[in-house]
């Protein structure tokens, strides 16, 4: 099966607890620290095998290939990347089967990280998700006051709605959130309104 790793931990010695989502589930597996054993870290997309252990309610991780993107070897989209992925994990974590939409999510995004500005397609991405899980806000009221926002808009965690009077923060102009809202498309937004999303999206899923 095939999977992107969304978090690790490590434990005695090199030995690794790893979570891998995938299609078909949400897996934590133990890896054992071998020589011969390539290196993985966050992001990392896989090809694995799940190996029941008679003595631990955890499966071992075996069978290991790491199936690389074209631009795995640049620093700068690997590190973004990361951050990306690291995300899904505390999201996640308490979900036994969170259905095929995160990981089809995240493999679709893969795909486009260096077709674009990478942080672009985070942000489309999370549009996306905050509209599967019920979360997008595309009504235009402040979460602070309630109030309508008849200009610009501001976003906070969760990419929720605020006037710009109530955080302080830099706004964007109500076309470009709407394209970003209905259409999963960060067109209208310059540079410096998507690197304030992305840190927005660093806060949390």
């Amino acid at each position: 099966m095939q999977g992107y790793i969304i978090n690790l931990n490590k434990v005695k010695d090199e030995d690794l607890i790893v979570t891998i989502i995938s299609r078909e589930s949400l897996d934590t597996l133990y890896r054992f620290y071998g020589a011969r054993h390539g290196t993985i870290n966050i992001g990392f997309k896989l090809d694995y095998e799940k190996e029941a252990s008679g003595k631990s309610t955890v499966s071992r991780l075996k069978d290991v290939i790491h199936i690389g993107f074209s631009w795995i070897n640049d620093y700068k989209l690997l590190r973004l990347w990361q951050d990306f992925l690291a995300l899904f994990h505390k999201h996640l974590k308490d979900a036994e089967e969170p259905g095929e939409f995160y990981f089809e999510l995240i493999d679709k995004a893969s795909k486009e990280w260096n077709k674009q500005n990478s942080k672009r397609v985070a942000i489309e991405s999370y549009v996306k998700l905050l509209e599967h899980e019920g979360r997008l806000h595309t009504e235009l009221n402040c979460f602070l006051c309630s109030q309508a926002i008849t200009g610009e808009v501001s976003l906070i965690r969760a990419f929720l709605p605020t006037h710009k009077e109530c955080t302080h923060t830099l706004s964007i102009p109500k076309v470009a959130l709407q394209e970003l809202f209905i259409n999963k498309s960060s067109l209208f937004l310059n540079d410096k309104e998507v690197d304030r999303l992305w840190y927005v999206l660093l806060e949390g899923l």
